[in-house]
């Protein structure tokens, strides 16, 4: 069985391809560039997630999944949420997304035991222009004092999940694919996939 993820954002892919194992395959819109960038135009997650899945799979066959995820930092509101990617404007590398959120929590001078934080996702399942379902993953931790570590992508150096001393760059690729905010919502959509598709 194929399933369409709705990104260009291949560290995604490989992360749900690693997770759900060989049960399915994987593709996602690098292959399909006839597909232009869906606006992430929901006040939520959730609604980002929606919108990219039912676009997507108006446009192609069989299981869509899209997912939507962010970085919530306690001291900051909230922020970014779900302006996660765009946080120091839309080209920015991870790099200044970083430099930003750092530079923010230093203007609000917050402290190692201020700076709780947690990943969240949403993953949004869809087939011919309707959703089928959503699933949540949320990791808690906090926002280190400097990015450390070179895996992982995003705001990986500088988020500290519970338990450990790490960041999420600096933890193995199978420990963090095991413990992440993607791989919870991945598994609960893993384990409704038998009844997804009894609806197909």
């Amino acid at each position: 069985m194929q399933l369409i993820v709705a990104t260009r954002n291949t560290h995604k892919t490989r992360e749900i391809e690693q997770i759900l194992g060989s049960k399915l395959t994987v593709r996602d819109l690098t292959e399909h560039p006839e597909i232009s960038e869906i606006m992430e135009s929901g006040t939520s997650f959730e609604e980002n997630a929606k919108l990219k899945a039912i676009a997507v799979s108006e446009r192609l066959p069989g299981l869509v999944v899209a997912d939507d995820s962010g970085l919530e930092v306690d001291p900051l509101g909230g922020a970014p949420g779900v302006h996660s990617a765009r946080y120091a404007g839309a080209d920015a590398s991870p790099g200044k997304k970083i430099a930003r959120l750092l530079d923010e929590l230093a203007k609000i001078d917050a402290k190692s035991d201020q700076r709780r934080a947690r990943f969240r996702c949403v993953l949004a399942v869809a087939r011919g222009g309707r959703v089928l379902a959503a699933f949540e993953g949320v990791v808690e931790g906090k926002i280190a004092e400097r990015p450390r570590g070179s895996h992982g992508f995003g705001y990986d150096p500088i988020f500290i999940p519970d338990g450990f001393e790490q960041t999420f760059a600096e933890l193995p690729e199978e420990v963090k694919s095991n413990i992440s905010h993607r791989a919870k919502a991945i598994r609960k959509f893993q384990a409704d996939l038998p009844k997804l598709r009894g609806e197909l």
